[in-house]
């Protein structure tokens, strides 16, 4: 790519970040998506943005195929594109979109795997006394409660939260801002952790969880504990904290049925994301139906 090709990126990226104001995480992942791009368009001898054509965005997409990129991956990467192509559209550097209309291949979707009832009241019900112990059951508590994003926990303040009222305002994907209730359990962790907070954190940090230094507790540090926690409380499976999130939102589906109420609790733009747990509700009523029905059982081989 020429000089000038690889500038009008880095102004994209300026664009997605000052302009569009999108997430840190977010821009990760179009960087990432697009210096792909680039590194293709090297090896294929494409040295401008005007010369990248649909043929050659077929290509890209077959050789992300061939390196092994799920189905969803790929589809990001061209959504990526297709966004970098309207940025240069609208600065009049090329005159098409060579990725519009162009397809990832489909892969199969996997059911996301979640937590029983009583796994996951096994695994938030912790012994807390010191107070890392009681900042982490109350971040496992809420997690389970209110079905968070790690990145909503991570990026938490205390003028989000209202335990006298029940709710937590988070932001989640695209700057979106929602109330989410947060049940009685989790909320009595939440006073035991925050009376007990100031023996780590300042008065002027706003984060509602820290870590030892004092700073606010990092995705990483997150994730880290909450291994430390599964295996410690002897769960029979690996535990990350968007399992948690699958959990809360399975069982609130399983026991209530309302699939709208489902997608607001959890902040899914669209309906058709929070279906996939209308799979896992199926399943649990087909096992349910199978050891209960008496012709619905199957006979052993003699």
């Amino acid at each position: 790519m020429h000089e000038r090709a690889r500038q009008f990126l880095e102004e994209f990226f300026r664009h997605l970040g000052d302009e569009r104001r999108l997430s840190s995480n977010t821009l990760v992942h179009y960087r990432r998506d697009l210096v792909r791009c680039v590194a293709y368009c090297d090896g294929a001898g494409v040295d401008s943005w005007d010369k990248f054509a649909t043929a050659e965005v077929r290509g890209w997409v077959a050789a992300l195929h061939r390196q092994g990129l799920s189905g969803k991956s790929i589809q990001r990467a061209l959504s990526a594109l297709r966004t970098f192509y309207r940025y240069l559209l609208r600065e009049q550097a090329v005159s098409r979109n060579p990725a519009a209309g162009v397809t990832a291949p489909r892969s199969p979707r996997r059911l996301p795997r979640t937590l029983t009832a009583d796994q996951a009241a096994r695994l938030v019900t912790l012994d807390a006394r010191e107070p890392l112990m009681l900042r982490d059951r109350a971040l496992l508590e809420l997690l389970y409660s209110s079905g968070l994003r790690l990145s909503e926990a991570v990026n938490l303040d205390l003028a989000e939260l209202d335990l006298g009222g029940g709710m937590v305002r988070v932001t989640g994907k695209g700057g979106k801002v929602r109330d989410v209730p947060v049940g009685a359990k989790a909320r009595a962790a939440l006073r035991e952790w925050l009376t007990a907070r100031h023996e780590l954190a300042g008065a002027e940090q706003a984060a509602v969880f820290v870590a030892r230094s004092g700073r606010r507790l990092g995705a990483r540090a997150m994730q880290t504990r909450l291994r430390l926690w599964a295996a410690r409380q002897g769960m029979e499976v690996p535990v990350h904290p968007h399992m948690l999130r699958h959990s809360f939102a399975s069982h609130v589906l399983e026991s209530s049925g309302d699939l709208r109420a489902v997608q607001e609790l959890l902040g899914h733009a669209n309906i058709s994301t929070t279906q996939i747990y209308t799979h896992l509700d199926f399943q649990h009523l087909a096992k349910v139906y199978d050891k209960a029905h008496p012709r619905a059982r199957r006979k052993t081989a003699p």
